[in-house]
């Protein structure tokens, strides 16, 4: 079978792209799934050069998202023929992962794709629309509602942003982008955030160990100085979510938001939570929260494009999603 596989060469020294590989053999209590679509994200691209926070077994086939259908199964929870979907946990990571026409992992990891959905579709969310749901549904489950004020979406070009951005756009939330890319503000817009900040300015002018009350929620998916500020705007009893690292894994804060208005920050991980939650936010996203301009952010792309992709994902210029067609 045809996959994108990652060889260590030399020490820090990698090389990654398109092999024919032996096709995987189904043990017990695992399925193989034959492969329709998968995605790229911020952590493929890191372990397709061999970041060794994701990555430490090689040859290694990258790709943290898959949908298709069961091939194979050795499992009494799933039989062939059935469409299916898995993100997160260890696929991907150091067990082989999306990139590729088939793929083995354990039954255990696998949820039962909605009906109200296709693979493409499920693929566009995939890890980051996953963890966008996860991160609205703390706002919503803590209070946090569009007649309150507007929410704060960090990164908001990015994967998880973009889906963020779209998602509380059509359930109701006026939503402030903050990107690092001004020429992506008639992007942000299109894809329903109603204002836009540029990262340097907001950056700039949030000096003040605190800001005047503007945000009801952010959702922060950068870290660093640009979530530190963010909490400084947040109005009392408001709540910020946090699920990245791309500006930086440092926060460098004070206790003031805390202590002074009852602000909350949740962490959110959308690797090794339960599966039970996972398939809840499946179902929201193939329903209610489904968006209407999927269309806008996806990037279909193949197999032999990923390597390409990859590079403008670790260079910070990609936009959107990035969907791989496999099957």
């Amino acid at each position: 079978m045809k996959a994108f596989v990652v060889e260590k060469i030399a020490d820090r020294e990698f090389k990654a792209d398109i092999q024919e590989v032996s096709m995987p053999k189904c043990e017990n209590d695992e399925v193989i799934i034959k492969v329709s679509y998968s995605s790229l994200n911020y952590k493929d691209a890191l372990s397709s050069v061999g970041n060794p926070g994701v990555t430490r077994k090689f040859p290694h086939i990258t790709g943290i998202d898959v949908a298709g259908v069961i091939y194979e199964s050795n499992s009494t929870i799933f039989k062939a023929g059935e469409r299916v979907l898995v993100t997160g946990y260890d696929m991907g990571m150091n067990t082989h992962g999306g990139h590729a026409q088939f793929v083995k992992v354990p039954a255990s990891w696998v949820a039962r794709m909605p009906d109200a959905i296709s693979d493409k579709e499920i693929m566009t969310f995939g890890t980051a629309g996953l963890t966008a749901a996860l991160s609205i549904n703390e706002l919503i489950e803590n209070g946090v509602k569009p007649e309150d004020g507007e929410v704060l979406v960090t990164g908001a070009t990015g994967g998880v942003g973009s889906i963020a951005v779209s998602i509380l756009s059509k359930i109701g939330f006026s939503v402030v982008a903050i990107s690092g890319k001004a020429e992506k503000i008639d992007y942000l817009k299109r894809i329903g955030a109603s204002e836009v900040i540029l990262r340097d300015t907001f950056n700039e002018e949030s000096k003040k160990p605190m800001m005047g009350e503007k945000y009801a929620g952010v959702v922060d998916t950068v870290g660093g100085e640009v979530l530190a500020n963010a909490l400084k705007y947040i109005k009392y009893d408001g709540v910020a979510t946090c699920c990245g690292l791309t500006s930086s894994h440092e926060l460098n804060t004070n206790v003031f938001p805390f202590i002074l208005r009852g602000v909350r920050l949740i962490g959110i991980d959308s690797v090794e939570c339960k599966l039970e939650k996972k398939q809840a936010a499946w179902k929201k996203i193939a329903s209610k929260w489904k968006i209407d301009n999927l269309d806008n952010i996806t990037n279909e792309i193949s197999l032999e494009e990923i390597k390409n992709a990859y590079e403008l994902l670790l260079d910070g210029k990609a936009v959107g999603r990035y969907v791989v067609k496999i099957g």
